[in-house]
């Protein structure tokens, strides 16, 4: 028969599933950033419509294919930091340690693709002050990227944290670590939305 010890237990399971992975002042951090990404892409979004032709004609100068290998880079990195977490959650720390480590490893890899476009565009003639098309271009892709400096590094610290043992509470380190995951989650989730709207839609 099932008893109430039992009953007890899964909602208390069911409970523990449904918590919010991290800590709470990383995702009232994460919001915030979000909002800040809302209000640039509605403004840019806005712009489109009143300038189609303009964005149109801003779009044919990109390079998609580096755009495309881009969103499969921060969706590595996103791989690699999910399996980190998991895996540390089932007793593997190194696990953390490594795919911490290989998710900032893309995030490089994603900064590096990115500085060779703008290379490339400003040896065209391309900058800021060129349109209204290329002021949201470098503007939005560049406070990205600097997110996904800053997402790189909170990876780095974590993972120092995690190898030389500083995290003595397993409760803290779980935090960390889902925190920082969360946190390099939100920079490949906005630039899964700024990926079609600045390389794929005409």
């Amino acid at each position: 028969m099932y008893s109430s010890e039992s009953a007890l237990a899964d909602t208390g399971d069911i409970a523990q599933e449904r918590r919010l992975p991290g800590d709470l002042a990383m995702w009232c951090f994460i919001l915030a950033e979000l909002l800040a990404f809302l209000f640039l892409l509605g403004s840019m979004v806005f712009a489109r419509g009143h300038w189609g032709e303009m964005f149109s004609a801003g779009i044919a100068t990109l390079h998609p294919e580096a755009g495309l290998i881009n969103t499969l880079i921060l969706l590595t990195g996103s791989y690699f930091a999910a399996r980190g977490v998991r895996r540390a959650a089932a007793g593997n720390q190194q696990a953390l340690v490594s795919g911490f480590v290989l998710a900032a490893l893309c995030g490089l890899g994603y900064v590096g693709i990115k500085i060779s476009e703008y290379a490339i565009l400003f040896g065209n003639g391309y900058n800021l002050r060129t349109s209204t098309f290329y002021f949201f271009y470098f503007f939005t892709t560049f406070f990205h990227m600097a997110h996904v400096l800053i997402g790189m590094a909170i990876l780095l610290v974590v993972a120092q944290r995690y190898r030389s043992g500083q995290y003595a509470n397993p409760e803290k380190a779980r935090m960390a670590g889902e925190s920082a995951a969360s946190y390099w989650h939100m920079v490949d989730l906005v630039w899964l939305v700024l990926f079609p709207l600045l390389y794929v839609l005409p």
